[in-house]
């Protein structure tokens, strides 16, 4: 009887090792991945094929144990075409309903530099992801809006153009966030040393950085325009760029004649200094022209009309500019009246 008993319990322990072994083996999750991985589905794949794929890629630890289960549930005829992203440390379970489900299927999705928040909402919608007005509610008033100390201008000018691979399954809020730590990430020490030496902070150097990105038609002429803001903002003279006029605080930018100004806090014809906040979301590029300007003493510039600029120190300077341009321009192109900075 003793015996029998030391059999069976050598037994059992066998058996537990064997399960422990095998769960490990073929069903615990994974860890989780220092970034996502991306599998694709193709439409008409079969399921085994797709097993095969999520294997080689690491996010399972058995292609067969998925099919098995796959196989029992009968949903391995029921998964959807997509690209799929994985955190890693997803069950079995979850990985199968994700694929049945969409769930893990990502969009792509790119933000070009110089959108409003409204446009950048427009995006999303248009890639189905989330209704414009979800969108612009979790930017403008979120918990993470005011977590962050955005409050209360919202994220504009915060969220940072990129191309972005979003889960079907994100709603707004996650969108946002997503996009605002992809700011914040670029938010380095070296660049908090930077905004200190030129004096501001991290708002007025994305206002800033908006303003440029709204005027620069050409990369290489983002430091030139910065330090003419710069320059400007030194002598307390008014920054008179159009694109301020012509934006309202929905951050949409209202077609009008820049003859009658657009009265608001953000039209800065009517104040020196910067305004309240940005009136769009910057790039890197813009951004890093705010931080290091070029070293000038221009005051103005105007458009020639193919994206480029003539700069000019004086006023006299900047009048015989516009005039050497009127004089090639027909009357179509005079329209609407230049500006004293840039007319573009």
């Amino acid at each position: 009887m003793v015996r029998f008993v030391k059999v069976f319990a050598i037994l059992a322990l066998i058996i537990s090792a064997i399960s422990a072994f095998g769960y490990v083996a073929f069903l615990m999750p994974t860890e989780t991945f220092p970034t996502l991985k991306t599998v694709t589905v193709e439409n008409g794949a079969s399921f085994h094929q797709v097993a095969r794929r999520l294997k080689a890629a690491g996010v399972i630890r058995s292609e067969y144990a998925l099919i098995l289960l796959a196989e029992l549930s009968g949903q391995a005829r029921k998964i959807k075409p997509g690209d799929y992203d994985f955190a890693g440390g997803e069950s079995l379970r979850a990985i199968l309903d994700g694929l049945t489900s969409g769930a893990y299927a990502a969009v792509t999705v790119t933000i070009p530099e110089g959108l409003t928040v409204r446009q950048i909402a427009q995006k999303f919608e248009q890639a189905g992801l989330t209704c414009q007005s979800d969108f612009e509610l979790a930017a403008g008033y979120g918990p993470l809006i005011r977590a962050v100390g955005l409050g209360p201008m919202g994220a504009e000018g915060f969220l940072f153009p990129a191309t972005y691979r979003v889960p079907r399954h994100a709603d707004a809020p996650e969108i946002v966030a997503t996009m605002l730590m992809r700011f914040y990430e670029n938010l380095t020490p070296m660049v908090e040393q930077r905004m200190f030496a030129v004096g501001l902070d991290a708002r007025q150097v994305v206002t800033l950085a908006s303003i440029i990105e709204k005027e620069a038609k050409v990369p290489g002429e983002r430091p030139l325009i910065a330090s003419v803001f710069f320059n400007r903002l030194r002598l307390g003279i008014p920054l008179q760029s159009d694109p301020t006029a012509q934006y309202n605080l929905e951050g949409v930018s209202q077609p009008a004649s820049l003859a009658v100004h657009m009265r608001s806090q953000f039209n800065t014809y009517d104040f020196a200094g910067l305004p309240p906040g940005p009136i769009a979301n910057p790039g890197a590029s813009s951004i890093n022209a705010a931080l290091y300007p070029a070293s000038t003493d221009y005051l103005y510039f105007v458009a020639r009309g193919d994206g480029t600029h003539i700069f000019s120190h004086t006023l006299k300077e900047h009048e015989h500019a516009i005039a050497a341009l009127r004089e090639h321009r027909t009357p179509i192109e005079d329209s609407p009246p230049n500006s004293p900075v840039g007319a573009d």
